[in-house]
């Protein structure tokens, strides 16, 4: 209860008294400090997703500078060999203000790390952008098939048809690389699954169709259960090392990251930041209140 109540203050409180709590969960706010917790987790042998943080923005010039934006930090991690790729959210380039120029600038991104062998994912957001995501993403996948990948969130009762409706873009040669994760925007009980148990048995059962159609997927959880489900399925249809990996949030279940990576497993930690960390880890918070309790305890550990 106490959890629950400071995670509904805390978005409403000054963003300096929010960051002692966020700067766990965010690389930094700039491009350097970015690049900086990126080699730090290469040299764990963890390789990441580099995301810069923004989402539904109100205006195309916001759009062009947030373009502009991935094109620098995947020429700045290219310089500095950072062994990962890239993430972002296409309301970030204005897809529900012009779909339109919204591909062209996520085009351009892809281009851009195509064009040095690397690899962008596309993120799913809330269900007024499923159908058009995935619309996007059938045309990058076409274009560069090597090189683009997409979210999918096991919450949403339409997940599993979706995959399914994909598959025309699988094949053996280059496969459909999925990061399956649960899903966190609130989405109404007619959409989504609703109840802890439901969830999981779901994104079990997309998992497992995932395996049996030899798709590429990411699996994003820092649920105990849903790892021990992966490690079953992954023994039970044999699955090669190089056909799945396991991902995770920046900060999040050190210990069972450390786990996974140590029975074998590879590993890759998404690495959000950037000047519009506020929303995002108020969001994180809501979607999990136990990390309040931390907030405090880091606020009464200074004094």
């Amino acid at each position: 209860m106490f959890n629950k109540l400071i995670s509904k203050i805390l978005p409403y409180m000054p963003e300096s008294f929010v960051w002692i709590f966020s700067k766990r969960y965010v690389a930094g706010k700039n491009i350097n400090d970015a690049i900086k917790a990126c080699k730090e987790l290469n040299s764990e042998g963890i390789k990441i997703t580099l995301d810069i943080l923004g989402e539904f923005i109100k205006t195309l010039d916001e759009a062009e500078k947030n373009k502009q934006e991935y094109l620098e930090i995947i020429e700045l991690a290219q310089k500095n060999n950072v062994d990962g790729n890239y993430s972002l959210k296409p309301t970030m380039f204005g897809l529900l203000i012009d779909k339109d120029i919204c591909y062209k600038h996520i085009r351009e991104i892809v281009k851009k790390a195509a064009s040095y062998n690397n690899f962008v994912r596309v993120d799913m957001e809330d269900t007024q952008c499923t159908d058009i995501e995935i619309e996007m993403f059938r045309k990058l996948k076409k274009e560069f098939p090597n090189n683009v990948g997409l979210v999918i969130q096991a919450y949403l009762k339409r997940t599993k048809d979706d995959i399914k409706n994909m598959l025309d873009l699988n094949n053996a040669e280059i496969p459909l690389n999925y990061r399956l994760c649960k899903g966190i925007y609130n989405e109404p009980k007619e959409l989504a699954f609703k109840k802890y148990e439901e969830i999981n048995e779901h994104y079990l059962d997309d998992l497992e169709y995932i395996f049996q159609n030899k798709i590429y997927p990411g699996i994003a959880t820092h649920d105990k259960f849903l790892v021990e489900g992966a490690y079953k399925l992954i023994e039970k249809y044999k699955v090669p090392k190089n056909m799945y990996e396991f991902q995770m949030l920046y900060g999040v279940t050190p210990e069972l990251r450390k786990s996974i990576i140590d029975n074998g497993h590879l590993m890759r930690v998404y690495v959000p930041y950037g000047l519009n960390w506020f929303a995002y880890c108020t969001r994180r918070l809501k979607e999990n209140p136990k990390m309040a309790g931390m907030i405090v305890k880091a606020i009464f550990s200074k004094g």
